[in-house]
């Protein structure tokens, strides 16, 4: 009997797209064009040749705990105390993710369309909405996921082709300007985002299929479409220099958009795309926090324990100065992303060598 709640390989997919396509579709972009100026594109190339061999350890992982809950099979074979320990921290890490995307989302907002709007007010109203999705199941997210994604991916494509007219790819040249030292430093930002996957072991258990490697290929190469359009687009539409210095890139491009004479600036459609975006990727990391804290389902405890730390750490880092924010996320926060999921990785990696023969296939 298959549980309530659960999806698809499909919708993993699906979900990759959003939670990780806003990363790396939106919020790394000044990050790659300031490392690596016009080479850029080819430090997300580095990234995903670099990141595709540790596919194979994320499938080799997902084989080895048979599909079942990972603090389940981790309790089995390291006990409850050090599970606790890997519980506990990667769900705090994964509510500091979250607080850092609602973070970037909140300054956007508030230097673009709502200038003279508070930071608390919105701080209430965006905790509450993901902390409402997060009560709900998997499957839910799932189904709202798929709705939004929709308009995401149309509009994406139309502005991508409406920019056309505006684009200069002679930009791109010369190949490896700076040589090939800041290509390899800057694909750590794009790996940041790759590195990610991994988070779809945190809900295997609620998958129907077990995933094969080309799933885990076949997001590697949708994120590294999805980073490489914008950060190409940056470049070409204003120039590494311009793009350099814009906070927000990928938001800049949909001002350039136009049909015809008399319809453009398109800045307000990617209001929708930014805002459901954050608002799947937030909803869904603080969910795979809540079901490591064993909160899943729990609503009181959700609103009591989960709620108030994830409003109070996003009013922290919205407290700070708007410069400060970006150089701590750019500079700190996606490397130490990076090092943290690889870490996740190499543990979990040891611990399926180390494991007892699998049981049998086990939905929670």
């Amino acid at each position: 009997m298959k549980k309530t709640g659960s999806i698809s390989v499909l919708h993993v997919i699906f979900l990759s797209m959003t939670i990780i396509g806003l990363k790396n579709h939106v919020t790394i972009i000044p990050s790659l064009v300031k490392g690596a100026g016009r080479d850029g594109w080819i430090s997300i190339l580095v990234a995903t040749i670099a990141i595709f061999p540790w596919l194979f350890l994320v499938l080799y992982i997902h084989k080895k705990s048979n599909q079942q809950p990972l603090t389940k099979w981790l309790e089995t074979n390291i006990g409850k105390v050090a599970t606790a320990i890997f519980r506990y921290v990667t769900a705090f890490f994964l509510i500091i993710m979250a607080a850092f995307t609602m973070g970037e989302t909140l300054f956007w907002m508030v230097s673009t369309f709502l200038p003279e709007t508070p930071m608390l007010p919105l701080v209430i109203v965006y905790t509450i909405l993901c902390i409402l999705l997060v009560t709900t199941n998997l499957q839910t997210i799932a189904m709202v996921n798929v709705l939004i994604l929709f308009w995401i991916v149309i509009l994406g494509f139309f502005i991508a082709f409406t920019n056309m007219q505006v684009k200069n790819y002679e930009l791109l040249q010369p190949f490896l300007e700076h040589g090939f030292q800041p290509v390899l430093t800057t694909a750590m930002f794009a790996a940041s985002g790759f590195v990610e996957i991994l988070l779809f072991l945190f809900i295997q258990q609620q998958v129907k299929d077990r995933m094969r490697w080309y799933h885990f290929a076949i997001m590697l190469f949708i994120l590294m479409g999805l980073t490489m359009g914008p950060t190409i687009g940056a470049i070409t539409e204003f120039g590494p220099t311009e793009a350099t210095k814009q906070r927000f890139p990928a938001y800049e491009e949909w001002g350039l958009g136009s049909v015809g004479r008399f319809i453009e600036h398109f800045d307000f459609a990617s209001i929708y795309q930014w805002l459901s975006g954050a608002f799947i990727r937030v909803g869904l990391l603080l969910f795979i926090a809540a079901d490591l804290l064993n909160m899943t389902g729990d609503k009181q405890r959700i609103w009591k324990i989960l709620a108030p730390a994830f409003f109070f750490m996003t009013l922290s880092l919205s407290l700070l100065d708007d410069r400060l924010f970006h150089t701590i996320k750019g500079d700190y926060v996606l490397i130490i992303t990076l090092f943290f999921m690889l870490f996740l990785s190499f543990f979990l990696v040891v611990i399926a060598l180390i494991s007892r023969k699998p049981s049998r296939k086990v939905r929670t």
